[in-house]
């Protein structure tokens, strides 16, 4: 999602009276182009109709960007001029639960008077380790009113990757669901860690069905006792927040290591909500049907923030399922729906039913549709799909507001060089940018190549501005300096895309060491981490492999076993206990002798890569996770998943 308004923001770095040479340029450039090439006159007659119809669109975006940057607004002070214009509108559903907004807004009124009594002040860092509730909004803007920095932190993570997100942020306190407190006791009894600070806190909501309270850390507070009694006025404030304050920290796995906290501030949040509401054409009366896990920057920043800035209702389901989707649309009336693509493909597979279409729902929008499948989704439950592309922390987003099939946005292509964004090529080994000898400026993509996305940084500019991790290094690895002129910085995305001629970005892969599994981005390095802490083996390598039938890559590693002693119902067991669902290796290919490496000694993973889980390639034996233990993989196995027998 990001910047889903490239082409018109960037254009507000650009002096005023630089506006008739810009257009006198691009007049005569399309004039050459024209001269040149008589298919690019054809592009430009068919992208025109395209580009106009767009605009009025990203007009609204950046209008409505500059009222809340010019008042220095925040999420919160947003959200008191939705109430004020109608407090009693109900604005979150969760199961049977229901608050309007002035519930809403008295909640995070209580959780924000209740931690400044407690000291807490402007810039602590307080993580919310909760499954998706409806107090889930109203505790994080709460946070929010007093500067609090309220850290989301993904609950399927357990062990290592949990413990570096409470530390990575410095988390003064950790708010936690009931059902979790296993977790943290796990994380405790396993590491040490929780020994001191944080202080805990376990919310009991009481949107949940499953609210009764499970066995918890005997020395854990009850937030919800605490706020219950705390003051519901707003609270008295002494430093200033702001527009450009940091409101969040919401983790994403980055491209190397454990989660990596991006740093988002409230301009942030109002650019995401506003690109959503604006380029999906959504109303105040409208009611969003949300199926994304809330520490997912999908889910809150374009769901929840949405709905807090704008005022359309918010329709929370604990977990996706893709047999309720519809009924549950159809129970609470929503008109539209959040997707990644994974979703998609699992509605598509469920048996036809009247429900399919017996709904009120008109759009969808998130991002990963596949195009194989688009369609057919398309057609099956009539709705228009609005396919957005962007990352959490990234500048270079970008919206498919014409609805073209398959692709995640486009740029006009008669002002290639107004735009933020560009595709680079990069080395298929190293993954480092390419250089040309001569300038030692990076070498774009010509139309149909597939490259590197990239967004130029823009400082101060909310819209184009790169606001890093919680980790500094971290934010210095995804900086790429001096690309196309001396003094330049570019955001490196790590997607590798494709650019037709028509202007159409298509997605291609993710570079380098991640791999997307149920709309997860997986850090290869912390599940090879894990693998070698479970078995004491030294070699070991962790790839995506694409699965027919599958959005994304599933997780497959090469493990190195020259003395045949790998345990493999250790290895399930540790990477069930250490590793969310989405991050276990699907497969397991047993190298009996040492992991190939390059003259830098790394390990290869490309050849490894290449072969991926076909057995008809290598004589080594591969090994299938079934959810509980790893099994052979034989040759019936084998074609079962081929042929999409055996669901992954």
């Amino acid at each position: 999602m990001g910047n889903v308004i490239s082409w018109v923001t960037d254009s507000a770095a650009i002096p005023a009276n630089w506006a008739g040479l810009i257009i006198a340029i691009s007049a005569l450039y399309i004039i050459w182009k024209l001269v040149k090439n008589r298919r690019y006159l054809y592009c430009v007659w068919k992208t025109l109709p395209r580009d106009f119809g767009a605009l009025p669109q990203l007009i609204k975006v950046k209008r409505d960007l500059r009222h809340f940057q010019g008042k220095n607004s925040t999420v919160f002070t947003a959200f008191d001029t939705i109430v004020k214009q109608d407090p009693s509108k109900t604005v979150l559903y969760f199961e049977d639960f229901q608050m309007t907004a002035e519930q809403v807004q008295q909640l995070s009124h209580r959780v924000a008077n209740y931690f400044l009594s407690q000291g807490y002040k402007k810039g602590d860092v307080v993580g919310i380790f909760m499954e998706n509730c409806a107090e889930f909004v109203p505790l994080w803007v709460g946070l929010n009113r007093v500067g609090i920095i309220a850290a989301l932190i993904n609950y399927n993570l357990r062990l290592t990757p949990l413990k570096h997100c409470i530390e990575a942020v410095h988390c003064k306190a950790v708010i936690f669901s009931p059902s979790l407190s296993h977790a943290l006791k796990e994380l405790m009894e396993t590491t040490g860690a929780l020994a001191g600070e944080p202080k805990l806190f376990c919310f009991n909501e009481t949107s949940s069905r499953s609210s009764t309270i499970q066995p918890a850390l005997h020395f854990a507070e009850r937030l919800d006792q605490l706020v219950s009694s705390s003051p519901s006025c707003p609270p008295l404030v002494t430093e200033s927040i702001g527009f450009g304050d940091v409101a969040l920290f919401i983790f994403t796995s980055g491209t190397t290591g454990l989660p990596k906290a991006a740093s988002i501030k409230h301009s942030r949040c109002f650019l995401f909500a506003t690109g959503c509401f604006h380029g999906t054409r959504l109303m105040r009366s409208d009611r969003i049907y949300t199926s994304l896990p809330l520490y997912h920057g999908s889910g809150t920043l374009a769901g929840s923030v949405l709905m807090l800035i704008y005022g359309p209702a918010q329709v929370i389901r604990g977990k996706f399922s893709a047999s309720g989707f519809w009924r549950d649309c159809v129970k609470y009336k929503a008109t539209a729906a959040q997707y990644i693509g994974e979703t998609c493909r699992y509605m598509l597979a469920q048996p036809a039913t009247p429900l399919d279409k017996y709904h009120t729902v008109r759009v969808m929008y998130g991002n990963g549709l596949r195009g194989e499948i688009w369609g057919d989704f398309v057609e099956r439950f009539g709705v228009k799909i609005q396919e957005f592309y962007g990352s959490t922390e990234g500048n270079c987003g970008m919206a498919n507001m014409d609805h073209t099939i398959g692709a995640v946005g486009f740029t006009p292509i008669y002002l290639p060089n107004l735009l933020p964004i560009r595709l680079i090529q990069v080395n298929e080994e190293t993954g480092e940018p390419i250089r040309n000898p001569k300038t030692g400026f990076i070498l774009t993509c010509d139309t149909n190549q597939v490259g590197e996305v990239v967004g130029r940084i823009i400082k101060k500019d909310p819209l184009a501005d790169f606001e890093g991790y919680a980790d500094k290094s971290s934010t210095q690895g995804k900086i790429l300096l001096n690309a196309f002129r001396n003094g330049d910085a570019w955001f490196r995305s790590g997607d590798m895309m494709v650019r037709n001629e028509m202007g159409y970005f298509y997605f291609r892969d993710r570079k380098g060491d991640t791999f997307r599994w149920k709309g997860e981005n997986c850090s290869t390095t912390e599940v090879e981490s894990i693998i070698s802490t479970v078995t004491g083996l030294k070699g070991a390598v962790v790839f995506g492999v694409e699965i027919p039938g599958a959005d994304g890559r599933a997780g497959m590693a090469a493990i190195s076993d020259p003395d045949n002693s790998l345990n493999l119902e250790k290895l399930a067991d540790g990477v069930i206990k250490s590793l969310p669902s989405y991050a276990r290796p699907l497969f397991v290919r047993i190298i009996r002798t040492e992991l190939d490496m390059t003259g830098t000694y790394k390990l290869k993973k490309n050849e490894y890569q290449k072969s991926g889980f076909d057995i008809h390639l290598f004589q080594d034996p591969v090994y299938f996770f079934n959810g509980k233990c790893y099994t052979i993989l034989d040759e019936d196995l084998y074609e079962n998943i081929i042929s999409q027998k055996v669901r992954v």
